[in-house]
């Protein structure tokens, strides 16, 4: 089945002063098989193009960024092992406003606290059973885990000042 769209120029709108209501200039119809030839003004074929570079492999964490986007087995791995830091674990989604602006927040504190916590990134649509293990329900979710295991997690929900996250650090790791 062919699709074909087809445009063409209206008359001006009337005055804004007009009681009828304003047309737009341009109409389209779409057609799914030939359109009439009395219809026919003009044929437009759609061309999309690419405003930028996909980004690769489905990762949008770049390689020189502090905070990395890890597996959830990974995560696994380090919550077990020995650490000597607390680490703060982000669990967020790529469509997410909020995540977006806690990334930023998370790579000034990453660049401030950079020998003394372990910040890393899980991505919940990659990572979906580890997330809904992890009972995240919003976005973005922090986890803070002290390298004490007598400690329990600090679990935060939505975006929060760095300042918080500051004073979690120091004051409850």
């Amino acid at each position: 089945m062919q699709t074909s769209i087809i445009s063409f120029h209206a008359p001006p709108p009337p005055p804004l002063n007009s009681l009828k209501t304003q047309q737009p200039n341009t109409r389209l119809f779409f057609f799914t098989s030939k359109p009439p030839p009395s219809i026919l003004i003009s044929t437009q074929t759609l061309t999309s193009k690419l405003l930028c570079k996909p980004p690769s492999a489905g990762k949008y964490v770049s390689d020189d960024y502090l905070v990395k986007k890890i597996s959830a087995e990974e995560v696994q791995q380090l919550v077990k092992g020995e650490r000597n830091v607390p680490m703060i674990i982000d669990f967020y989604a790529t469509w997410c406003g909020p995540c977006i602006l806690m990334a930023q927040e998370l790579e000034m504190l990453a660049v401030e606290y950079e020998n003394n916590a372990l910040i890393v990134k899980v991505d919940t649509d990659d990572e979906y059973e580890f997330a809904r293990d992890m009972q995240v329900r919003g976005l973005p979710t922090l986890y803070f885990i002290s390298p004490d295991p007598s400690k329990d997690a600090i679990r935060t929900e939505g975006l929060i000042p760095i300042q918080m996250m500051r004073d979690i650090l120091e004051n409850e790791m």
